[in-house]
């Protein structure tokens, strides 16, 4: 192929992934409206909820290195200020928004799963989108999701217990193997097969925004006569634990003297979570009721999350002073 015509198709191939990634949301939005609408079109993915997240995981361990860890030695207030934001703010308002809106037990377990979870992948494109800080908000993403494997399971158990039995033992391992062992494979992949992680590297997002797309599409149609009939006291609760979670994670970062651009990234790294992992946990270890908190989750996220990051986007962050230690 002559070189103009290779660099004509890699420009459009960039173009079209940095459309599909910026513009996830409404991608979402429509697949879901139509998994709603013809379900059989997407049921077939429910089996392959699980192996799809781990691919998910897998690429974002191939965007790591083993050295982007070090900012958590190297300072580690940030990372953890954000952990505990992360850890504290969610779960709580999941569990009180539970209580506030009194949903049935196995709708209840799906909001503590959605609460309970570590920040989602997509936040890390929300703050690239809104010009916020894209390291800081790596870093977070992955840590959180490496302390997810002890903090998640035991979450859950303290706050979803008060509705439903919970396995520790069952998601502690769910945990292991559809997130902390792709990622370790990824960094591997990294690490020892550079060269192929190179030239991949550009096309995850948009992968990760495609298979989280089909997962919430297909989480959506096995659950679509249930959504279709849910009360309406679900997507209030799914609507206000997101907006709250990413208000909340703006304030307490002001309240900690972030910068602007640190602001904006713990206002996505709280407020959006790893809803494929809340389902998936969902549907292996409770009902697929339980599964309709993290579809709605997935799905309003996207719309919320890509309206806010617009906004940001739309006003650069004025230089700050100097956080404190």
């Amino acid at each position: 192929m002559p070189p103009a015509r290779r660099l004509t198709l890699a420009y459009f191939a960039r173009r079209v992934c940095n459309a599909v990634t910026r513009y996830m949301g409404v991608l979402i939005l429509a697949c879901s409206a139509l998994a709603l609408w013809k379900p059989e079109l997407f049921r077939w993915v429910a089996p392959y909820v699980t192996p799809l997240l781990g691919c998910i995981m897998f690429g974002m361990g191939m965007t790591l290195r083993l050295r982007d860890f070090s900012m958590v030695f190297a300072r580690p207030r940030p990372l953890l200020l954000g952990l505990a934001a992360q850890f504290v703010c969610m779960p709580l308002l999941a569990f009180v928004l539970c209580r506030l809106f009194n949903l049935p037990p196995q709708l209840a377990m799906g909001v503590i799963l959605v609460g309970t979870a570590p920040g989602g992948t997509a936040s890390n494109v929300l703050t690239f989108i809104a010009k916020g800080d894209v390291p800081y908000s790596v870093a977070l993403t992955s840590v959180a999701t490496v302390v997810s494997l002890g903090l998640m399971p035991l979450l859950t158990w303290l706050l979803g217990g008060v509705w439903v039995p919970v396995d520790m033992g069952g998601l502690f391992f769910s945990i292991l193997k559809i997130v902390v062992i792709p990622v370790i494979l990824g960094l591997a992949a990294h690490r020892f097969c550079e060269g192929l992680t190179g030239r991949a590297l550009p096309f995850l997002p948009t992968a990760s925004a495609l298979t989280i797309t089909l997962v919430v599409a297909g989480i959506m149609a096995i659950n679509a006569h249930s959504i279709l009939h849910a009360d309406a006291a679900i997507f209030l609760v799914v609507i206000c634990h997101n907006l709250l979670g990413m208000g909340l994670g703006y304030t307490v970062a002001r309240l900690w003297h972030f910068d602007e651009p640190r602001r904006r990234a713990l206002c996505f790294e709280v407020g959006t979570q790893n809803s494929g992992l809340a389902t998936a946990l969902a549907l292996a270890h409770f009902t697929p009721v339980a599964a309709i908190a993290g579809a709605l989750f997935s799905v309003w996220q996207n719309i919320s999350g890509a309206l806010v990051s617009n906004y940001f986007h739309a006003h650069t962050p004025q230089p700050g002073q100097p956080e404190k230690r």
